[in-house]
């Protein structure tokens, strides 16, 4: 098992604001549009420092996204911030009408997602929003694992032309990407090689995934751990690579079973490897309130569930 060591915990929507912070001093084409979330969102100090190219447009997600999509025809890059539930669900006809359909290069960053924003409740806690953006053509969807790597995913989606669906969180998880990482769009990262069993995880369940990588070693078990921070599209090289190595597979993700990473990794290998897969997340459930660690371990999230799982897949490979 690889070391990956880390001296604090960061939340992953600071990542963000410090990102946008960068690209706002770099690319005068940047410009923040907020749904009256700006601290939330961490968008304050690029409102501070770009008080010109930054638009508070209030709790109207809906007009966000259709003068986000205007702005692109001046030749701006629009970032708008809100909620994930707000950023996705709300205004999905919005994103297809007015992005998706005509290409629109909008950068559509949600923060809160899933689980583990915790006590706001079921309401506020979409778990649908992968699978929502994932379907719209042409949109690249991006799921970063913690702040450094959610700093540099946040800056490579600028130089990227087209529609993303960039989507953080709330609570202070570990850090431990480099912070000097090159971020490649569609690029899975190898986080441990293994023989035994595929792990691919996204978001916040990939360090949980190391967790578990440890806990399984300890039994004899050699996990490969890849981190699939870009969902769409995906690195079908990377998994096809790793599964004929392994010959099963465990997805984690912080988001419902039917629509998410699993999806998309199980209709790539029913296609061109079948092999045994478990899927680690929210079996059609709402959420509830709750603390992040109490959620995560509730709903199956947790180290110990990507264990149960991968020993499941292992159970049913071919011997």
């Amino acid at each position: 098992m690889q070391q990956h060591p880390y001296t604090e915990k960061k939340d992953t929507r600071s990542g963000f604001g410090a990102g946008l912070s960068e690209l706002g001093r770099s690319n005068p084409d940047v410009v923040g549009l907020c749904a009256d979330l700006t601290g939330s969102l961490k968008m304050d100090a690029f409102q501070k420092e770009h008080p010109e190219r930054f638009f508070q447009v209030g709790i109207a997600e809906a007009n966000m996204m259709g003068i986000a999509a205007g702005l692109t025809i001046g030749g701006k890059i629009p970032f708008t911030g809100t909620f994930a539930n707000f950023s996705t669900g709300r205004v999905y006809d919005q994103i297809r009408q007015s992005i998706a359909y005509s290409g629109k290069n909008v950068k559509i960053c949600a923060s809160h997602a899933g689980l583990t924003l915790g006590e706001d409740g079921a309401t506020h806690q979409i778990l649908e929003d992968i699978g929502l953006m994932k379907m719209l053509p042409g949109m690249v969807v991006i799921n970063p694992c913690d702040f450094n790597q959610t700093k540099a995913a946040t800056i490579a989606v600028a130089k990227h032309k087209g529609p993303v669906y960039l989507r953080f969180g709330r609570p202070a998880v570990p850090n431990f990407t480099p912070a000097d990482q090159k971020f490649e769009i569609g690029k899975a990262v190898m986080m441990n090689e293994g023989k035994d069993i595929s792990i691919f995880a996204t978001g916040h369940l990939v360090w949980k995934a190391i967790e578990a990588c440890e806990a399984l070693e300890k039994e004899g078990i050699s996990a490969e751990i890849i981190n699939i921070h870009t969902i769409k599209p995906l690195d079908h090289q990377a998994v096809i690579a790793s599964v004929k190595k392994t010959g099963c597979v465990v997805t984690a993700e912080e988001h419902q079973e039917n629509g998410g990473l699993g999806d998309s990794i199980a209709q790539l290998l029913a296609r061109e490897l079948p092999s045994p897969l478990e899927m680690v997340a929210v079996k059609d459930s709402f959420g509830e309130s709750g603390t992040p660690d109490q959620l995560m371990k509730k709903y199956g999230l947790d180290s110990p569930d990507i264990v149960k799982a991968a020993k499941k897949a292992l159970s049913r490979k071919s011997k």
